[in-house]
């Protein structure tokens, strides 16, 4: 099979330029889980039921959906360079699990914009939530773009959002969805096990998001991605 390679020079500083190689082509979503069939998959140390054909199929749809062929770009694998080494410190300080770093990959994506219902930054933090936490934010001067700042904001809302619910997959669909909408599912369903809980269709794919963010970003080169050590100088992303 034909493989066409892009070479990316990337600006390694006093070391000079360094080529790195990236290859287009990509296993789909199922062959890679299959291939980590041997291995489990989790979320914060919370193992995926992969036996549940329900399960397998969300998780197959999210890698393929971020995997190289299907994003046709390496903005995340940029993105994860530059925000990883300021998140990871602040996550360990709360006592938040580190899968949580890759929640602001899902949440802002390819742009840490605001979104159509107002929530900004990378966290992408809605306004009274981020006041709640106590953040500045205003049209001169919004701290949910502020990445420590947002990330500790963060922190104390996942934090919170666990102590309710007992539970990291609950707090990260809660995190989605509102505490008040899962605790209603919660309820209405008789049911506390996020995989086996019936919620909206953004909520009920979320972590499966994360987890496949997780293995995208771990092992970029079973997606599509190539990866190195440095992104380009002058690209900044948040």
């Amino acid at each position: 099979m034909a493989v066409l390679v892009i070479i990316c020079t990337l600006n390694n500083g006093a070391n000079g330029d360094k080529n790195v190689t990236m290859p287009m082509s990509v296993p789909e979503g199922a062959n890679a889980l299959a291939r980590n069939s041997n291995r489990d998959l989790t979320f914060c140390n919370e193992a995926l039921p992969v036996s549940d054909i329900t399960v397998t199929r969300k998780l197959q749809h999210s890698l393929q959906k971020h995997s190289y062929k299907a994003i046709q770009s390496n903005i995340l694998q940029i993105k994860a360079i530059k925000l990883f080494p300021i998140i990871e410190p602040i996550l360990k300080a709360y006592g938040i699990p580190d899968d949580f770093k890759y929640m602001p990959l899902v949440e802002s994506g390819l742009d840490a914009g605001t979104s159509s219902k107002g929530a900004r930054g990378v966290w992408q933090l809605m306004p009274g939530t981020a006041r709640i936490l106590g953040l500045t934010v205003g049209r001169k001067h919004d701290e949910r773009l502020n990445l420590q700042k947002a990330t500790i904001a963060a922190c104390k809302h996942i934090r919170d959002l666990y102590t309710e619910f007992n539970s990291w997959t609950l707090a990260a669909a809660a995190y989605n969805d509102g505490d008040r909408k899962i605790a209603r599912a919660i309820d209405s369903q008789n049911e506390d096990n996020y995989f086996r809980m019936h919620l909206n269709h953004e909520t009920g794919t979320y972590v499966y998001k994360l987890v496949a963010m997780k293995e995208i970003i771990s092992q970029p080169e079973k997606y599509g991605y190539e990866n190195y050590s440095k992104p380009p100088q002058s690209t900044v992303y948040y």
